[in-house]
């Protein structure tokens, strides 16, 4: 996503401007390149072009507000309790708002003056990254803000979840911004504006970044964005958080400075930094994420992926969770094994899976309302939440810890779990807990200032309020039957905003209140065309006391709710971890319910080159069959990048439509899972570990850029062949499709020999390209695999089945037959081909190409001088990055360099 082309900044003049416009005008200054939301009374009014460009995007109308400089005032504005839909609306489509309240009563502004003007200030600044309301964000999905740093050649990744509270930093080559981006999903993307000039990493940005905010280069100096870090987390050094690097600290501080911006002061809570290298999660590029449909379907959709397909969560954190899992498996099979321990121990413990599963639905999303809360948006409804969550955290650590089955306890990723669930392990949450039980009434407002959410006897002036507030009518009433006996006429008492209580009798009976004696009780205060109003001492005193009521009980109630919203910050840390051990009871106990309902079964993960899969089943492929009410054939793929018990590259060849690309995706996805530590559909499974994971299926292009279809997949088949290694999985299809044949079966026969010798990898590379199934003949590692059709009655028939062994043919035209293809058509292809495959001698033969025949060896390249130690050590300066400290050291170092 990137934001709409913003029109050039717009300067003004407040020279004869009213006090309101120069107010908005003082504003405008402070956030010149955002939509400023300027709240006034029930309404939020935007002016000049900002009322010109979100009336256009929102489709709401534009009109004229008095004048400025001698020309209308462009105007529109979104009442106030629908905003946050025109706020959503806005985010998504790259705007950024910022958000203008009233600081106080217009009440209070009067008291200054007749002319003052109520004071307003920006409460924060809406982006895409920032966002925390329920309204805006996708319960069952994160909502990243991520920032990217260089520092000396070295890369870094940050990200911050506002909504949760949770922070990653990750430690990387540039090669590797990609792939951690893409597993991250950022909504919006910080970078410092200079790395912008950098084509290759501003196009990775483009394509996996969400929203790209440029911010000035000095925001990334280390010593500056140390100092902000440490404001935002409030310490006094950044020791507590491991050795962070100059990088780390870059893109934690540009992220540090966009809260800072955003959230006008405010302070969310934030755990400390968790720090991963590349080295710990499998990496998958971009075009690999989307070919394989990970979390989204090409399409954008989520229904049709991997992660829709085996989703059984019941809670939102648990979602969020499992997401992030799918999207970056691990690479240690001792944290895999610890995470399938705990699926295995609820698929054995199906009672008391079921009866967990139950509880948690009503758990709620408690890292969100704390991150609300803290931020100074949240409600007594989110302290709810906190309550809800905590309760039902204590009730499945009893339910799980006395499960009663002394010879399989839980394993240690539920063991962590569980005493982070335990109110009585931390007496703060437990005080909490007891306090929002007691304290929280049945019936809660979204907002504190709606009040009514305190429970009666928990304060005892609040009820006195309450009463006094509550029992007014009663009260009125009772005066208003004694002043009609005191008149001897009929009256009522009313209330209106302006004059308060007041007693009101027509202009045809009201002529004795203003006779002695009554005029003595009955004081005038307005008389209209047909009624006559008065108040009395007694009415006067009662209407203060009433309002003075409800002003204090209201005070209290916010009071209270301002105690307990301290102390839930107070406690965020534990809080926090209560949130995230409920989502990983949530995660292991819905793969288990899934491994169920799909018979999955548990994968063996080890240290082994070998990929091994018995009678295994697509996921996603396997439950649209289902719904339909057909049978999904099952397969089996045998790799070993060692080539010790399999071959290490398959020829996987057949017809389309046969379920070659089915196949590929099916084996990638059972990689993707296991290491993520869930079951797999297949029999059995056996993997070592996948360091890196590529996929080149589909067609497409990028015609912004100027690259076809062909190029694309050139260019992604580049990036395999330099970075695949032995450990990596490649599954590739119809590699050279998109030139002549001839062109495209060089490049094809080239890179299969490339993975087989160079990468050394695992992998599946499937064509149409027959001439490819000699290499089993021609190479010590190399199998063919081909999908099953057979022809019946004319028709041709998909068996879905891979067997050893190549294709006999690619019924091309049976398949063009099966499309749709006009008769007349199919015929004459059909007799071409015939023609053609009845020629004793081909016009070339394979083996006459020179191509095909044993390699030649390559012509010996033009001599050319080995690069120095200086030239190599200048290449890898990040000029630009250096402070003046870096670049003292970066002559002495090269000098060094030049005596040896």
């Amino acid at each position: 996503m990137n934001a709409p082309v913003s029109p050039p900044v717009q300067t003004f003049d407040a020279t004869g401007a009213t006090p309101v416009m120069q107010q908005f005008f003082e504003m405008k200054t402070r956030q010149p390149d955002a939509l400023l939301f300027f709240r006034m009374g029930d309404f939020y009014e935007l002016f000049f072009d900002d009322a010109i460009r979100a009336a256009a995007a929102l489709g709401i109308s534009q009109t004229f507000r008095g004048t400025h400089a001698g020309q209308p005032i462009p105007m529109a504005g979104v009442p106030h309790h629908a905003a946050e839909a025109y706020l959503s609306k806005l985010i998504r489509m790259g705007f950024k708002v910022a958000v203008c309240e009233q600081m106080e009563d217009p009440a209070e502004a009067k008291k200054r003056g007749s002319k003052s003007v109520v004071r307003r200030d920006i409460v924060r600044v809406v982006t895409p990254g920032t966002l925390t309301e329920d309204g805006l964000l996708d319960a069952r999905g994160a909502n990243r803000l991520a920032a990217v740093a260089i520092r000396a050649g070295q890369a870094a990744v940050a990200a911050v979840e506002l909504s949760t509270g949770e922070v990653e930093c990750f430690s990387t080559g540039k090669d590797g911004v990609g792939p951690l981006l893409a597993a991250l999903s950022p909504s919006e993307t910080l970078v410092a504006d200079r790395l912008l000039a950098d084509d290759h990493l501003a196009q990775t940005l483009k394509i996996c970044g969400g929203l790209i905010q440029p911010m000035p280069s000095a925001l990334s100096e280390p010593q500056a964005s140390e100092t902000r870090v440490k404001r935002l987390y409030g310490v006094d050094t950044l020791d507590g958080f491991g050795g962070l690097a100059p990088a780390e600290v870059g893109a934690l501080g540009l992220i540090a400075a966009h809260l800072e911006m955003t959230q006008a002061g405010k302070l969310p809570a934030l755990r400390a930094p968790r720090r991963a290298a590349e080295a710990d999660v499998m990496s998958i590029d971009p075009a690999t994420r989307s070919s394989l449909e990970i979390d989204r379907t090409q399409n954008g959709d989520r229904n049709g992926s991997l992660l829709a397909a085996i989703d059984r969560t019941v809670t939102p954190g648990g979602a969020r969770l499992l997401a992030s899992r799918l999207a970056r498996p691990l690479l240690d099979p001792t944290a895999i094994d610890q995470r399938l321990d705990a699926v295995e121990w609820f698929v054995e413990h199906r009672g008391l899976r079921e009866r967990l599963r139950e509880q948690l639905k009503g758990s709620g999303d408690m890292a969100r309302a704390l991150a609300r809360l803290a931020l100074g948006r949240g409600g007594p409804r989110d302290l709810a939440c906190l309550r809800d969550g905590l309760k039902t955290g204590e009730k499945l650590a009893g339910m799980v810890g006395g499960s009663g089955d002394p010879l399989s306890p839980p394993p240690v990723e539920l063991e962590g779990a569980l005493a982070a669930l335990t109110p009585s392990l931390h007496e703060g949450v437990s005080q909490l807990l007891n306090t929002l039980e007691a304290g929280l009434g049945p019936d809660l407002p979204a907002l504190a200032r709606d009040g009514g959410f305190v429970a009666p006897g928990i304060r005892p002036e609040l009820d006195q309020a309450r009463a006094l507030r509550d029992d007014s009518r009663r009260v009125v009433a009772a005066l208003e039957q004694r002043l009609i006996q005191e008149a001897g006429i009929s009256l009522k008492i009313r209330h209106n905003g302006v004059l308060g209580y007041f007693v009101e009798a027509t202009a045809g009976k009201a002529d004795p209140l203003f006779q002695p004696p009554l005029n003595a009780t009955f004081i005038h205060r307005q008389t209209l065309a047909n009624q006559v109003r008065f108040t009395t001492v007694e009415l006067a005193d009662l209407d203060a006391r009433i309002a003075q009521a409800a002003e204090r009980a209201l005070a209290m109630e916010v009071a209270a709710f301002e105690d307990w919203r301290a102390e839930a910050c107070a406690l965020a840390e534990p809080i926090q971890a209560a949130a995230e051990a409920l989502a990983r009871l949530d995660v292991a106990s819905s793969l288990a319910e899934w491994a169920e309902d799909a018979g999955a079964v548990r994968p063996t993960v080890d240290k082994s080159l070998a990929f091994e899969a018995k009678a295994a089943r697509h996921p996603v492929v396997e439950a649209a069959v289902r719904r339909a009410g057909d049978p999904y054939t099952p397969n089996d793929c045998r790799l070993d990048a060692a080539g010790e018990v399999a071959a290490r590259l398959s020829i996987v060849t057949g017809p389309n439509m046969a379920g070659k690309s089915t196949f590929l995706r099916q084996n990638a996805l059972l990689a993707i899972l296991a290491q993520s530590g869930c079951y797999v559909p297949a029999k059995n499974f056996r993997l070592g570990v996948v360091d890196r994971l590529f996929s080149r299926v589909g067609a497409g292009d990028d015609l912004a850029r100027g690259r076809s279809t062909f190029m694309m997949e050139m260019v992604e088949t580049a990036a395999i062949l330099t970075q695949a290694t032995p450990r990596s999985l490649v599954i590739l299809d119809e590699i050279g499709r998109g030139t002549a044949t001839y062109d495209g079966l060089a490049i094809a026969w080239a890179c299969a020999e490339s993975l087989h010798d160079t990468n050394r990898c695992r992998a599946l590379f499937a064509t149409h390209y027959h001439e490819l199934a000699t290499l089993e003949e021609r190479m010590a590692h190399v199998s063919n695999l081909s999908l099953r059709a057979k022809e019946w009655n004319g028709d041709l028939v998909f068996l879905h089945e891979a067997a050893d062994g190549p294709a006999d043919r690619s019924y091309g035209v049976q398949v063009a037959k099966l499309a749709g293809v006009p008769p007349q058509v199919v015929a004459r292809a059909k007799e071409v081909l015939d023609r053609l495959e009845s020629k004793t001698e081909s016009p070339a033969k394979l083996d006459d190409l020179p191509l095909f025949a044993a390699s030649a060896p390559v012509a010996a390249a033009p001599v050319v001088s080995a690069p120095s130690a200086v030239d190599g050590a200048l290449k890898e300066l990040d000029v630009d990055g250096m402070s003046p400290r870096e670049a003292l050291e970066a002559l002495y170092r090269l000098k060094g360099l030049l005596k040896t």
